[in-house]
């Protein structure tokens, strides 16, 4: 299961998933780094203990698949901390998730739970306890069992307010404290009834070794981790430059046959460029093994020549069912600028985002014109009326609001000048703003911009120190309105409402989802959220791009879903294998200078049954055992920004 909030940095471009960072130089050398080879631990576990339904193997996971060699992947910035509750970024999500699990995950293609740390559940008939029965399997990488005292940890550590894991509080907070039946279960207790509570519990919180970090200060837990449960641990961070992460030969699932195909990389590298023209020439200089395009100028202009026209370097568009966020320029209520929500629609109709598809972004994207776009991708209607480009409407909207001009032509209200500063981490996106601002200019709007790097940015953003900002924001599958609009969230820091929106009809429609278990009448109560939040102006949407796509050298194999039924890039890492053969011929091409054969310019997704948990009115499983685990990179139950959200996902330029 994908991280549940998470805010996108590099997958969309955006700024709020990604993060001292240390630029690359053109003229800069591959970096030599030296391999290691995993030594892999014979598992003498009883394979009866084995959950029966990660007996089964992985139905996304190719049984070709061999273990060995590294992964090298772009990443925009370095993080500020790979501590996953304490920051939610992309970056950090993934790493951080490759090292700690979860009690359940999600099954690939079907979505439903399956054990992970958990080998079982119960649920009683009021949906309000939730039993975990642990697998005795698991352990921690110091070879200690993972037990029901690690979760209660984890639940308390999660609920103490001097600890920055406010976002997490949300949903643990429907509960009671959890109860220790015994060393290998625990029971949790919810106040009140909500659809996502198993969730929230099972697949929503990454379990601690209480034993290592009981006593310690949480909050300046970001860069060691030398106690974990997961597939990859921690070899090397060099700020600024890469995170190294080596597959484990005794992880305690190791020899679960579901997971056989998976964790193929004894290496993986993040590498850090903060600039991504300077990551794409890392790329073609060898120096990047997967490169995602999140500019659109990238892909169309510059990613062409020998290395692409004789297939060393493969360039693919990969199409699956991942679900959509969204990105835009958050505008700060709690600013005074901001309050008047004709002042935010006037703003966002000086965003020209015709022209800026059309010659800054090749015609590559569509523009956004919903909070949750992929409702609207397979021919329903959507009643939100597009922002368009219309200085005079603009004008027209801030003189009933009160802005006129002044003698110097500069709009003012009440003896104070219209003007703003754009919060801004990322040179790149200058650009976009510039055709704002010259628009504004024309009106009587001061607008300046004020770049930082990623750890100045994301402390601005939590704190609310801004008037206007770029965010992009995850999607998910489940869609839950509750931490990104409901008003009790506006005012407490660290929290993904960045636009400070409060609405009472809102915030009522987010209550009556809480109760509902039917999928499809809470996406139509989150519709109905979409379009009165719409019309309260609190982001000037841009636009979004219906596939994924990727840049990678020709020498690895892949199963038949590269990216999984709903998974971005970041699957890569969990199911593609380095292939020596490849190799060999890729490097036997480039010495004889002839080319590879050639492959597809564009995959997509075999046609698959829409899965059951999706189509039926189910609520939670009653006092029974639940489905067995799987992966914990399935997309995101719930669309909680992954601040995927991280908070994705990128800044599609």
């Amino acid at each position: 299961m994908k991280p549940r909030f998470i805010l996108i940095t590099n997958l969309f471009l955006l700024s709020l998933l990604i993060h001292p960072f240390f630029s690359c130089k053109k003229t800069e050398k591959v970096e030599e780094i030296q391999a290691i080879k995993v030594e892999e631990v014979p598992w003498t576990g009883d394979e009866n203990s084995i959950p029966d339904a990660l007996k089964q193997l992985n139905p996304i996971a190719s049984q070709n698949a061999v273990k060995g060699g590294s992964f090298k992947i772009y990443s925009h910035q370095f993080p500020k901390s790979l501590n996953y509750y304490l920051e939610q970024m992309s970056t950090t999500a993934r790493i951080y998730t490759s090292m700690f699990e979860t009690l359940t995950a999600n099954h690939p293609i079907t979505l439903e739970n399956i054990p992970q740390i958990a080998k079982e559940w119960k649920i009683s008939k009021d949906k309000k306890k939730f039993t975990f029965i642990l697998d005795q399997n698991a352990k921690w990488s110091d070879d200690k069992p993972i037990t029901a005292h690690d979760v209660l940890f984890t639940y308390n550590t999660i609920m103490e307010k001097k600890n920055n894991t406010a976002i997490f509080r949300i949903g643990l907070s429907r509960f009671e404290v959890p109860v220790v039946i015994d060393d290998y279960t625990i029971e949790f207790t919810a106040k009140t009834i909500h659809w996502d509570n198993f969730n929230t519990i099972a697949t929503g919180i990454y379990i601690l070794p209480k034993h290592y970090y009981e006593g310690k200060d949480f909050n300046k837990e970001n860069f060691e981790f030398p106690v974990i449960s997961g597939p990859y641990k921690l070899a090397e961070s060099k700020p600024g430059r890469y995170v190294r992460m080596v597959r484990r030969g005794d992880y305690w699932q190791r020899a679960y046959p579901f997971n056989k195909g998976r964790y193929n990389f004894d290496d993986v590298f993040y590498k850090v460029y903060n600039e991504e023209a300077i990551g794409y020439q890392a790329m073609l200089k060898g120096d990047m093994d997967i490169f995602p395009s999140y500019k659109a100028a990238t892909w169309v202009t510059e990613a062409v020549g020998e290395k692409f026209d004789k297939n060393y370097i493969v360039k693919q568009r990969i199409f699956n069912e991942k679900p959509l966020g969204f990105q835009g320029w958050a505008m700060n209520t709690r600013r005074d600028i901001f309050k008047d929500k004709r002042v935010r629609k006037a703003i966002a109709h000086l965003v020209n985002r015709k022209e800026m598809i059309e010659k800054l972004a090749y015609n590559e994207y569509d523009p956004t014109n919903s909070y949750y776009p992929d409702f609207y991708l397979n021919g329903e209607v959507n009643p939100n009326e597009a922002i368009e480009f219309d200085p005079e409407k603009a004008r027209e909207l801030l003189t009933e609001a009160g802005w006129k001009p002044n003698a110097s032509g500069i709009l003012e209200k009440g003896g104070k000048e219209f003007s703003i500063t754009i919060l801004d981490r990322d040179k790149s996106t200058e650009k976009y703003f510039t055709v704002f601002m010259e628009a504004a200019k024309q009106l009587g709007i001061k607008a300046n911009i004020e770049t930082t790097d990623l750890a100045a940015w994301s402390a601005r953003k939590d704190n609310y120190d801004f008037d206007l900002t770029w965010a992009a924001w995850g999607g998910g599958v489940f869609k839950d309105p509750e931490p990104m609009w409901f008003a009790k969230y506006a005012d407490e820091k660290g929290q993904n409402n960045l636009a400070g929106i409060k609405n009472k009809e809102v915030d009522a429609l987010i209550e009556k989802q809480k109760s509902e278990f039917s999928l499809a009448k809470r996406n139509e109560i989150v519709k109905k959220i979409d379009t009165i939040i719409y019309k309260e102006y609190p982001y000037v949407l841009l636009w979004h791009l219906t596939n994924t796509r990727l840049m990678y050298w020709n020498k690895f194999g892949m199963p038949d879903m590269p990216l999984g039924r709903y998974g971005t890039e970041d699957y890569a890492t969990d199911f593609w294998w380095f292939d020596a053969k490849k190799n060999e011929e890729l490097e036997k091409a480039i010495k004889d200078n002839v080319a590879l054969p050639a492959s597809p310019k564009e995959v997509k997704l075999p046609k698959i049954e829409p899965p059951q948990i999706l189509e039926e009115e189910t609520e939670p499983a009653v006092e029974k055992p639940a489905p067995k685990k799987v992966e914990k990179k399935a997309p995101a139950k719930k669309e909680k920004p992954t601040k995927t959200s991280k908070k994705e996902k990128e800044k599609k330029k």
